[in-house]
C-alpha cells in the first residue's frame, strides 16, 4: 500500500528533523567557538570560516554546498598541482574563489575548519597538519590507507578538542534516519540479516586511478555502506573479503567485491562493483529483523518498503511503501551539523571511536592490512 502524503510528510519530518534535534545541548560543547567575551547570541550568529585543501577527490565539488550556506564564510581553496588548478578553476563549485597555499590556510588563525578533498593517499598527512594547526576538519572518505596513522590523528584531535567529521554521504539520508528510529523503538525486533549494494559503471580513466588502490571498489564505494553497518550493529566479530577482477579491462582494479560481516546473531553482506549498468538505481540497504524488514532502494533518492508483523504507531501490519516529499541532497545536512557542533549547539552524531572502527572494517572488507 502507498502511504498518503500526510503520513509521508510526518515520516520525513520525524526522521530528518527530530533525530537531529535530539542531539542538541547547551552551548557548553567542547567544540564551542565562543570566546569568553562573546554572548550566546553572538556565537549563534557567527559564520564558520572554512577553507578547502585539494580538489582531486571525487566529492571535492561539495564546496558548492558551503558557498550557498548562510552558516559559512569560504576563505579560499588550495590546489598545489598547477595542471589540476588550471583544469578545475572554472568549475562552478570553485569559480571566483581565492586560491591559497596550504601554509596560508594553516597559518590563518581565523580559519575555523578545513575540508580535506585531496587524493586519499595524501589525506591523512593533510589532516594531521590541520589538527596540529588547531583546525576542525571534514575528512572525505575513506580515511586514508593507514589505520595507525588515523588512530594517531583522532587521538590528537580528541586531546585538542578538534571536531573530525567524515565524508560518508548517507549519514543524514532521511530513509536511514527513519530506519534507525524504527529500530530503536523495537519495531524491527532483533536484527539477524543485513544486505547492501553500492555499484556503478566506472569508466576507463577513473578505473586507472582507482586501480592504484588495492582495496578496489569496496574501498572506494562500499565504505559508505560499512559506515552505516557499523553505526547499526557495531564492530563485527569477523570480516571476510572476496575481491575479484571481473571486467574485461587491462587494469588491476578489484572491480567486483563482496564482504561478509559476522556478528553473534547476525550476518551482513555488502557488495560493490564497477561494472553494474544503472547501478545507482539498485543501490540499496536492507535490514531484516525478527519483527520487520526495512528496505531502502535507491539510496540516493530514497524510497522505503517496510514490512511489519503487527501494527505500529503510524504503520500498518504487512508491507507498505514510504516516500519522502523532498529530494535528498548530499552534504547539506553534514554542513549544517558541522556548523551546529562548532557553535556548541549539538554534540557530534559520530564519535572518534566510531570513525576508527569504520576504517578498520573498511580495510578488512577491502582485503587490506590494519597493521600499519
Amino acid at each position: 500500500m502507498n502511504l498518503n502524503s500526510s503520513i509521508s510528510r510526518r515520516v520525513f519530518q520525524n526522521s530528518s528533523l527530530s533525530l537531529i534535534a535530539a542531539n542538541c545541548l547547551s552551548s557548553a560543547s567542547v567544540f564551542n567557538l565562543a570566546t569568553p567575551k562573546s554572548s550566546a547570541a553572538e556565537t549563534r550568529k557567527k559564520k564558520i570560516s572554512i577553507a578547502q585543501i585539494g580538489t582531486s577527490h571525487g566529492h571535492a565539488t561539495k564546496m558548492s554546498v558551503y558557498r550557498k550556506s548562510e552558516d559559512y564564510e569560504v576563505v579560499g581553496i588550495v590546489e598545489a598541482d598547477p595542471a589540476r588548478h588550471k583544469q578545475v578553476q572554472d568549475l562552478p563549485a570553485f569559480r571566483g574563489l581565492t586560491w591559497l597555499s596550504v601554509e596560508q590556510v594553516l597559518n590563518d588563525s581565523s580559519v575555523d575548519a578545513v575540508l580535506i578533498e585531496s587524493d586519499v593517499r595524501d589525506s591523512l598527512a593533510i589532516a594531521e597538519r590541520c589538527i596540529l594547526a588547531d583546525k576542525h576538519i571534514h575528512l572525505d572518505k575513506p580515511a586514508g590507507e593507514s589505520l595507525q596513522h588515523l588512530s594517531k590523528i583522532l587521538d590528537i584531535a580528541k586531546q585538542r578538542k578538534r571536531f573530525v567529521q567524515m565524508g560518508y554521504m548517507y549519514r543524514f539520508n532521511p530513509a536511514w534516519l527513519l530506519l534507525k528510529q524504527l529500530y530503536s523503538k523495537g519495531y524491527l525486533g532483533e536484527i539477524f540479516e543485513v544486505q547492501a549494494v553500492m555499484s556503478k559503471v566506472i569508466g576507463d580513466e577513473d578505473r586507472k586511478a582507482l586501480a592504484t588502490y588495492p582495496g578496489g571498489t569496496m574501498f572506494e564505494l562500499g565504505c559508505h555502506l560499512i559506515d552505516l553497518l557499523i553505526d547499526l550493529l557495531g564492530q563485527p566479530t569477523k570480516i571476510n573479503s572476496f575481491p575479484r577482477h571481473s571486467g574485461n579491462h587491462s587494469d588491476t582494479l578489484m572491480d567486483n567485491m563482496l564482504a561478509v560481516f559476522e556478528y553473534p546473531k547476525a550476518v551482513a553482506s555488502i557488495k560493490s562493483s564497477a561494472l553494474e549498468v544503472e547501478g545507482f538505481s539498485r543501490r540499496q540497504f536492507t535490514v531484516c529483523g525478527t519483527r520487520g524488514t526495512f528496505h531502502i532502494q535507491p539510496l540516493d533518492q530514497p524510497k522505503v518498503i517496510l514490512s511489519l508483523d503487527q501494527p505500529r504507531e503510524g504503520y500498518a501490519k504487512g508491507t507498505q511503501e514510504i516516500s519522502f516529499p523532498n529530494p535528498f541532497e548530499r552534504y547539506v545536512a553534514d554542513a549544517a551539523e558541522m556548523a551546529q557542533v562548532l557553535r556548541g549547539e549539538i554534540t557530534p552524531r559520530y564519535s572518534y571511536e566510531h570513525d576508527l572502527a569504520v576504517q578498520r572494517a573498511v580495510l578488512l572488507a577491502s582485503n587490506l592490512s590494519t597493521d600499519y
